[in-house]
C-alpha cells in the first residue's frame, strides 16, 4: 500500500469521531515505539489512578481475534480489554481534568479525513437520531462480548456529567438503546441533583482565618480565589460538612495576598453507591485575602523568645 503521512490532530478526530482503530494504534506507535510498550504505558496510568481490575491487551478496544498475530505477548487470542463502569468513569474524568481541549473533538458530528467525511458514532450530538442538547462527548464502543456501550458527557443544569452505559439492554431491537439508556440516566440527575454556590469569588466561608507568625497581624482572611459550588440532592441541603483547615499551624510573615493558607473540604453524607470516584476529599485552595507585612523587629524577637520557652523549657 502506498505509504501516507497524517498528522496527529488528524488521527485524532479520525479515532475520536468516527472510532478509526487504524489510527488509533498508528498513534500509539509514534508515541510509544510499539503499541505493546503503549499498552504498557495505559496499564501504568491505570495504576496510577487507582484502577486495579482491569485488563488492556491493546489500544483500541477490539477483540485479539480480529488482530490475527499482533496481539500482546501473554495474551490470548479471544481476549479483549474489560473496564468496570466505574474504571470507565475514572478514565474519562481524568481526561476531560487534564486535556478539556478533547471535547472540541469529541463534540464534533462529523469531520473529514484524507479528504473523505467521517460522522460521529455518538448520535446524541447535535443534528444526530439521538440528540439531546448539552452533550459534548465522549465515545462508543462496541464488541460482541461487550455488546452495546457508550461514555457521554454533558454539561446539565451547570453540572458537567459523565455518564457510563455498558452492554445496553434492548440493543437488539432498538439501535439507539445506549442512547435511551444515557438519557434516562440523565433525566434522573437533572431532576435528583442541583448546583448550590456556597462561596462567592473573593469571600470568605464564615469566618475562616489563618494564623500567622511574626506578623503586624496575627491572622489572615482566608477567601476563595474562584466561586465554589456543591452538588445537592434536590431537597436535601443539609447533608454536607464543610470545613476550613489551614494549611499550618502559623504562616510566616511576610505574606503576600494570594497566597494558599488553606483549604475548604467538605464530607457528602448522601453518598450513592462508592461514592465519590476520587479517594480524596473534594477541596478547595483557600487564599490570603491581603498582604500581611512583617512585624517591627523587637515583637518579632519577644515571638522567637516565647516560642523558644514554649517548646525548650
Amino acid at each position: 500500500m502506498e505509504a501516507r503521512n497524517y498528522t496527529v490532530e488528524e488521527l485524532l478526530e479520525a479515532t475520536l469521531v468516527s472510532s478509526a482503530n487504524s489510527a488509533a494504534i498508528a498513534l500509539a506507535e509514534k508515541i510509544a515505539g510499539s503499541e505493546k510498550d503503549f499498552v504498557d504505558m495505559m496499564r501504568a496510568k491505570l495504576l496510577e489512578w487507582g484502577i486495579k481490575d482491569a485488563t488492556l491487551v491493546n489500544t483500541t478496544g477490539l477483540n485479539n481475534e480480529t488482530l490475527g498475530d499482533n496481539i500482546y505477548p501473554g495474551s490470548n487470542k479471544d481476549d479483549e480489554n474489560k473496564l468496570s463502569a466505574y474504571d470507565v468513569a475514572i478514565v474519562a474524568r481524568n481526561l476531560i481534568k487534564k486535556y478539556p481541549q478533547v471535547l472540541e473533538i469529541t463534540k464534533k458530528p462529523s469531520s473529514t479525513f484524507a479528504g473523505m467525511t467521517i460522522t460521529s458514532t455518538n448520535y446524541m450530538l447535535e443534528g444526530m437520531p439521538a440528540y439531546r442538547g448539552g452533550f459534548d462527548g465522549l465515545k462508543t464502543g462496541t464488541t460482541d462480548k461487550a455488546g452495546e456501550s457508550f461514555v457521554g458527557t454533558t454539561v446539565e443544569k451547570g453540572m458537567r456529567v459523565i455518564t457510563v452505559v455498558l452492554n445496553a439492554d434492548h440493543q437488539d431491537n432498538n439501535p439507539y438503546a445506549r442512547f435511551t439508556a444515557t438519557s434516562s440516566l440523565m433525566d434522573y440527575i437533572s431532576s435528583t441533583f442541583t448546583l448550590r454556590k456556597i462561596v462567592q469569588q473573593g469571600d470568605a466561608y464564615q469566618d475562616s482565618k489563618a494564623p500567622v507568625q511574626d506578623g503586624k497581624e496575627d491572622t489572615v482572611t482566608a477567601v476563595t480565589p474562584e466561586d465554589i459550588y456543591l452538588i445537592e440532592r434536590v431537597g436535601n441541603q443539609s447533608s454536607q460538612s464543610v470545613q476550613f483547615t489551614p494549611d499550618s499551624k502559623a504562616i510566616p510573615a511576610p505574606l503576600e495576598a494570594g497566597t494558599v493558607v488553606g483549604h475548604l473540604t467538605y464530607e457528602d453524607k448522601d453518598l450513592i453507591g462508592q461514592g465519590y470516584i476520587t479517594t480524596e476529599r473534594p477541596s478547595f485552595e483557600m487564599v490570603a485575602e491581603k498582604k500581611i507585612e512583617k512585624a517591627f523587629f523587637l515583637k518579632v524577637w519577644w515571638n522567637q523568645f516565647v516560642r523558644f520557652v514554649n517548646e525548650k523549657l
